[in-house]
Order: structure tokens, then C-alpha cells, then sequence
């Protein structure tokens, strides 16, 4: 009986190499070291990958999922007209 070497257990052992490491902008392992792109968000392309077939991936990088750093002061910030440089009224001089 000849050995025949297919895709199993016994390759596996023979994989050493690595095609993709982390990528810059989105860290996930997809950086593909030959191509120079990203699988996942196509670094160093401007534009995000994107795909609307991927309904799920949309949902877990979309506006939300971060820290939104800007985006959360913003409705405070709306509620009083964008007001900047002004001082509060001292509150000790409307009681008396």
C-alpha cells in the first residue's frame, strides 16, 4: 500500500510558513505578505472593505462598536447650540 499525502493530518505537519500576518490599520491576521493587501479591510487601499453580502462583518466594525471618542459628547454638545467660550452664571448670586 502506497502512502498517498493528501490534505489531513499528515500535511499539516509540513505547514511552517505564513501567509498572512497582522495588519496595520484593522490588527486582524489577514495581512497577505506576498500580495501587500489585507483580506479583511484591503490595506493599503484608501476605502474600506466593505461588502454588503456581509451583513454581519458590517454589524461588528460599523459606528458603535468603538469607543466613539467625538461621537458621545455630541448630543450634550447639541442640546446647547455648540456653545464654546462662555462662562456658567455663579448659582450663589441667584439664590440671595
Amino acid at each position: 500500500a502506497t502512502m498517498v499525502v493528501g490534505k489531513g493530518t499528515a500535511s499539516f505537519g509540513k505547514r511552517h510558513n505564513k501567509t498572512h500576518v497582522t495588519c496595520r490599520r484593522c490588527g486582524k491576521r489577514s495581512f497577505h505578505l506576498q500580495k501587500g493587501t489585507c483580506s479583511a479591510c484591503s490595506y493599503p487601499s484608501a476605502r474600506l472593505r466593505k461588502y454588503n453580502w456581509g451583513t454581519k462583518a458590517q454589524r461588528r466594525r460599523t459606528t458603535g462598536t468603538g469607543r466613539c471618542r467625538y461621537l458621545k459628547t455630541l448630543p450634550r454638545k447639541f442640546k446647547n447650540g455648540f456653545r464654546e467660550g462662555t462662562v456658567a452664571k455663579s448659582q450663589k448670586k441667584r439664590a440671595a
